[in-house]
């Protein structure tokens, strides 16, 4: 089975002492955060920066330091196929690691891998995110951040 290791961030910004969490609809369909390959000689937190900038057009992003979370999942690698080719796709095994960034800039540009984004508060992003993986890192990255705020 094919592995991959990527890296992304639950990326957020504050206004009037509120704050949004960035998410984006990805072209299958689906509500998740930014992630994408690491690509050999390249650290976890590089990865993060080059594909938030990638995916959203966003540079000025800040790890926030201790939050580090990990999911392991198995997929079909089916965007772009035809249906009766999405049958014979094969099953990759996926590593992803998570952090916690910061941005000051609301403005988006979604590469063409995205259909949208939303900047949304906790309860509401909580309820967008379609993977269960998902939601149980968004849940630690919002607990932190306001144990650490």
């Amino acid at each position: 089975m094919p592995k991959e290791i990527s890296a992304g961030a639950v990326i957020f910004r504050k206004e009037n002492n509120k704050v949004y969490y960035l998410l984006l609809h990805y072209g299958a369909g689906h509500w998740d955060f930014p992630k994408g390959h690491v690509e050999e000689g390249e650290k976890e937190e590089e990865t993060v920066r080059r594909e938030v900038a990638e995916e959203t057009g966003i540079e000025d992003v800040k790890v926030i330091e201790g939050f580090k979370e990990l999911i392991k999942y198995t997929f079909r690698q089916t965007y772009g196929l035809k249906d009766e080719e999405k049958k014979k796709a094969p099953w990759v095994f996926k590593i992803v690691t998570y952090y916690l960034a910061e941005t000051k800039t609301k403005e988006v540009k979604i590469s063409f891998e995205h259909k949208g984004f939303k900047w949304l508060p906790y309860e509401q992003a909580l309820e967008q995110l379609t993977f269960k993986e998902a939601k149980g890192i968004f849940k630690k990255a919002n607990k932190f951040l306001k144990g650490n705020a």
